[in-house]
């Protein structure tokens, strides 16, 4: 968590927090999506938090190289997700409402080197009779 997020949380504890934040959907040469596995076995697009003074788009790249070890050339809006059902309890009790940009993500690099360990178990391509399925109710057809 950033220290601008840790600073809110002193504040308001574990109540609702409306956060924005991005989320990528990158895709290999074959059509398969890339994934994040957390370290409690669920998987994810890479995502996160905008911090502030961070534009979406800067927060995309950043947190897809953090994630992922990809960079991200370019990027374009898909669609922006929000509302009741993009709630979410950590573990600790913290609750969140996200407000999520989605980005199609092009990326240069790819490794399988990411810095974020504390986040990322690892990651992984599926295809669509693969797919293990996502935490937050993402429209499937953009994915």
């Amino acid at each position: 968590m950033s220290p601008y997020y840790q600073r809110l949380r002193a504040v308001i504890g574990s109540d609702l927090l409306i956060v924005p934040a991005v989320a990528a959907v990158i895709h290999d040469e074959a059509g398969r999506l890339l994934l994040q596995e957390k370290h409690d076995g669920s998987w994810s697009l890479p995502a996160g938090a905008i911090e502030p003074g961070e534009s979406p788009e800067s927060a995309i790249e950043r947190e897809v190289l953090e994630e992922t070890g990809l960079r991200c050339d370019r990027s374009r809006i898909l669609s922006v997700f929000g509302g009741s059902e993009f709630r979410y309890t950590y573990p600790n009790g913290d609750f969140v409402e996200y407000v999520v940009i989605m980005f199609r993500c092009f990326v240069s690099t790819h490794s399988d080197a990411f810095s974020d360990r504390d986040e990322t178990r690892g990651i992984r391509y599926f295809s669509r009779d693969e797919f293990p399925g996502l935490g937050l109710p993402y429209d499937v057809d953009l994915l």
